[in-house]
């Protein structure tokens, strides 16, 4: 039954793809666009390849695709099969790994527009950042 309903949410979700570039500097951010009812739309600036993945709050992986973009990534999902609870978005480059919480309700889905986890791959350094060792 369980194997079932994850067949039938990763069915549900709908999305198209296409090119899309946002002005600014940062590498990799994702940009929440809209929130319509149970659909989310977001942009990867400046990544032409990712790996997206939806996961529930118990960590099992719901669905997962790469994406790719000439100069970014736009997605646009449809969670509306999805129950009410706490999901996650994963977006992941060959230099980072980010992490957004996608909450579902009745009347909405809303995809937090900051990253609760940035995890960067070894040999990759976050800017701005300084070391020191002694």
């Amino acid at each position: 039954m369980k194997k079932i309903l994850k067949l039938s949410l990763v069915c549900a979700v709908l999305f198209t793809g296409s090119t899309y570039a946002i002005d600014g500097n940062e590498d990799f951010n994702l940009h929440v666009i809209k929130a319509n009812g149970k659909l989310i739309t977001f942009a990867l600036n400046r990544v032409q390849k990712a790996n997206l993945a939806i996961y529930d709050k118990d960590g099992s992986l719901i669905y997962s695709e790469t994406a790719s973009g000439k100069d970014g990534i736009l997605r646009t999902f449809s969670l509306e099969e999805f129950p009410e609870g706490t999901y996650f978005l994963e977006a992941e480059d060959n230099v980072k790994k980010v992490r957004h919480e996608i909450k579902i309700t009745d009347e909405a889905t809303v995809l937090s527009a900051k990253a609760i986890s940035t995890v960067y791959k070894a040999g990759y350094a976050a800017k701005n950042t300084s070391v020191a060792v002694r």
